[in-house]
């Protein structure tokens, strides 16, 4: 599958210093501009010569894009925030525990040094036929190469797919929907435009060409993370072949409040399983006000596969991802690869 191909192709470079700036070229190239935040996904683009724009945008000097600080009793991150920074900062570890694991099952050290908050949000789906260059649905086709008899797709989604079934690559966009965070948004036109996070992302029955709701031009600023749940009881698993450098095959994160009389409320969010990061309702609503029991757990995992259709070669994930729910349920931590073994 993997095609060698000439070095990365001729593109004006700019680094502006402000979001109008940056604005300011995006308009001037339009279509044929490319943003960047830690490059790791872009760089992939371009050196396959799959994109070729005219222009890359680096966002990486705009000092107002970075960093980490209280907001409304809860945190702002600044979306060219490392992911690094988040696994370091105090205010995450104390409060929002669940983002600094999904930031930290992130590839390793030196992708995490680089790789950025929004960009990790942001990047585009990883299915092989797409990324090589086939002229499927999502890149102007006429067909899902990854949906036919002779497929591999073992990677691809069990749930919510419209003619494409690539799935979302984000670690910690589950994490984020769990935490009820809002991302904020300037739009080509200078508006400030806040969406929650659950929104962000866009599945291929809305838009088959984009992963999340940005337009050309918008940039994202910022993730504000609520202090709704804050220091709540979280869970993060994120299940894939090799330990390092590998993205999830499927992966899960809760945030749950625990009284006396059982679960009062809960967030839950699963990627890697649909064709875009989604959050479980009916299992939140079926978890409420009962204890965080085995009979609860199993009512619902099997709550949250209903509708499930397999591929081919994906028929595991249907019980992987049943056994994800019920530990976040439990709040367990036994390891879900077993089942893949």
């Amino acid at each position: 599958m993997a095609v060698i191909r000439d070095p990365v192709p001729a593109f004006e470079f700019f680094e502006p210093t402000s979001v109008e700036d940056a604005q300011v070229l995006l308009r001037r190239y339009g279509a044929d501009a490319w943003v960047l935040a830690g490059g790791l996904d872009s760089l992939d683009w371009l050196k396959d010569r799959i994109k070729r724009p005219e222009a890359l945008v680096d966002l990486g000097n705009i000092p107002g894009l970075k960093g980490i600080r209280e907001w409304d009793g809860g945190l702002e991150i600044g979306a060219m925030t490392t992911l690094a920074e988040l696994v370091r900062h105090p205010a995450v570890r104390d409060r929002y525990a669940l983002l600094l694991e999904a930031a930290e099952a992130t590839d390793s050290t030196q992708i995490r040094n680089q790789g950025t908050l929004g960009g990790n949000v942001s990047q585009d789906t990883r299915c092989w036929y797409y990324r090589a260059g086939w002229a499927c649905y999502r890149a102007g086709g006429d067909m899902c190469h990854a949906d036919t008899p002779e497929a591999i797709n073992r990677e691809h989604a069990i749930l919510h797919a419209d003619r494409c079934v690539a799935v979302n690559a984000s670690d910690t966009a589950p994490a984020l929907i769990a935490l009820d965070a809002r991302m904020v948004i300037r739009t080509a036109g200078g508006a400030e435009r806040i969406v929650a996070a659950e929104e962000y992302f866009v599945g291929p029955g809305v838009d088959i060409t984009r992963m999340t709701i940005l337009e050309p031009g918008d940039v994202l600023m910022a993730i504000r993370l609520p202090a709704t749940w804050g220091g709540a009881r979280f869970y993060f698993e994120k299940v894939r072949d090799r330990q390092a450098g590998d993205f999830a095959l499927a992966s899960v994160a809760s945030a749950t409040v625990v009284g006396n009389a059982g679960i009062e409320r809960m967030r839950i969010a699963v990627n890697g399983v649909a064709a875009r990061p989604l959050r479980l309702h009916a299992v939140e609503m079926l978890v409420r006000g009962r204890p965080a029991s085995e009979s609860t757990a199993m009512a619902a995992a099997n709550l949250a596969v209903d509708g499930a259709q397999p591929l081919k070669f994906n028929a595991y994930k249907v019980p992987l991802m049943r056994d994800l729910v019920k530990r976040a349920i439990r709040g367990s931590t036994a390891a879900a690869w077993s089942l893949l073994t």
